[in-house]
């Protein structure tokens, strides 16, 4: 496949900036390998680039996930994620360039959580989720409701009934 080692695709953001990304790089995200389909057989002219849109990922984003398909590409060996999680510490689940990859303002973060998944790249997916799974493990309601924007919609009494039908499920089951 000596057409896919030299190939080059242009992924193309949201705003329209363009990343030239090695094939065999890009190929990490299963939307490349379907968009490119058959495109890319050894008798392709490799002089050719295929651009590719990304019309849901920023710039920002989109350079970051170029970032971690590099890595990912270079050196695989990613910790597998298992559950339950062992530890409230991301660093001590996997290694450290990948604690310190998703060590980002929240909003990159989910940001990134959506690229990986509009991308099919299930290896960033996997870490991704893991942070944000840290990032909310041992949080009450109300701060996972502040963490992802959402608003409570129960009235007072509303949140009262529901409290206390969650009490009395909790009591009868003894389960929490």
């Amino acid at each position: 496949m000596d057409g896919d080692e030299h190939g080059i695709v242009k992924l193309t953001s949201k705003e329209g900036d363009t990343f030239d990304v090695p094939i065999e790089v890009a190929r990490l995200s299963n939307l490349v390998v379907t968009t490119l389909g058959d495109d890319t057989n050894d008798d392709t002219n490799t002089e050719d680039v295929i651009e590719i849109p990304i019309p849901n990922v920023r710039t920002q984003v989109l350079a970051k996930v170029i970032e971690y398909c590099t890595h990912f590409h270079q050196e695989p060996k990613v910790t597998n994620i298992t559950t339950p999680l062992k530890s409230n510490r991301i660093e001590e689940i996997v290694q450290e360039w990948y604690a310190e990859f998703v060590d980002v303002e929240q909003m990159m973060l989910f940001e990134l959580v959506t690229a990986a998944n509009f991308m099919d790249i299930k290896q960033l997916l996997d870490l991704t989720c893991l942070a944000v799974s840290v990032l909310i493990k041992g949080k009450s309601a109300e701060e996972i409701r502040r963490i992802f924007n959402i608003s409570n919609n129960f009235s007072g009494e509303e949140d009262e009934l529901h409290s206390s039908n969650t009490t009395e499920v909790t009591a009868s089951t003894g389960k929490s």
